[in-house]
C-alpha cells in the first residue's frame, strides 16, 4: 500500500484536514493537522486515524502506524 492510497484513505474520513503520509518499510508516518482535533485527548485524535485505516490494518496491508495529530493552533505553534 502506498503513501498516497493511504492519504486518500485518510482524507475520506478526516475531511477538511491536511495529511502528510510517509512509509518506511512496513511502517507508516502519519501527520494529520485539523480543526477535528480541537478539544480532544491523544486516545481520542489517535482513535479517529485508526478509525480511518481500521480495515486496511485488520487485513494487515498497514502493520505499525505512527502518528502525529495536531490542530492548526498547535501546528503553527511548532513551525
Amino acid at each position: 500500500m502506498n503513501s498516497e492510497t493511504v492519504k486518500v484513505l485518510l482524507q475520506e474520513k478526516l475531511a477538511d484536514c491536511q495529511i502528510e503520509v510517509e512509509i518506511n518499510g512496513s511502517h507508516y508516518n502519519v501527520t494529520v493537522i485539523g480543526e477535528i482535533f480541537e478539544g480532544k485527548r491523544a486516545v481520542q485524535r489517535q482513535q479517529l486515524v485508526y478509525s480511518a485505516l481500521r480495515d486496511q490494518i485488520a487485513a494487515g496491508d498497514i502493520h505499525a502506524v505512527n502518528m502525529r495529530t495536531y490542530t492548526p493552533q498547535e501546528w503553527q505553534q511548532l513551525a
